[in-house]
């Protein structure tokens, strides 16, 4: 008896973490674990910009340069962020792994995944788009300076956000805030 020929559309629709298929910053296919985890419909998602998983369309913007500039030679990127669910807009953390098919043009055509992190990560506090992006990034290590550098602010301007986290998480050093964010 010969064995079942693999099935890469089965795969790809039932694989246990979301995959998105996309073409100029629109989702051009997405599997069931995407459409589960943004309590979407195909139809709210499939053709769509990818700005209808974000909280903001500033954030939208703000992370499509970001990838830009942070793509290495074989067009990978990857970073933890907050996504917004369409069915009851509810944002929670989400990492997120990407590779641009040509790293020359790096929205032409891309394939991600999706891996919901609210079952460890919850988001307690009320964070503003920039605050959720230099949390993000104060998460992964970096510094004041790598920040102000990947976001285009000054050092200054991410200590007050840092700041602001620090105040709003209840945090008296920025170990204590990553540790908070992190177990949040």
């Amino acid at each position: 008896m010969e064995p079942a020929a693999l099935d890469y559309r089965s795969a790809f629709l039932f694989a246990p973490i979301g995959l998105v298929l996309s073409a100029q910053r629109q989702i051009v296919d997405c599997n069931e674990r995407v459409l589960q985890m943004f309590s979407a419909t195909r139809e709210q998602l499939v053709g769509q910009s990818f700005a209808v998983m974000y909280p903001s369309a500033v954030e939208f913007e703000r992370t499509g340069a970001r990838i830009v500039a942070s793509l290495d030679a074989q067009g990978h990127y990857a970073d933890d962020r907050v996504m917004r669910r369409l069915g009851s807009g509810e944002l929670f953390w989400c990492h997120v792994t990407g590779r641009a098919l040509d790293p020359a043009d790096p929205h032409a055509r891309g394939i991600w995944s999706f891996e919901d992190l609210s079952a460890r990560r919850q988001i307690t506090a009320e964070l503003t788009p920039r605050e959720r992006e230099i949390a993000a990034l104060l998460v992964e290590g970096q510094t004041s300076k790598l920040i102000g550098r990947h976001l285009g602010v000054s050092p200054r301007t991410v200590d007050v956000y840092r700041g602001r986290l620090m105040k709003k998480y209840r945090a008296s050093s920025t170990p204590e805030l990553i540790n908070k964010l992190l177990s949040a």
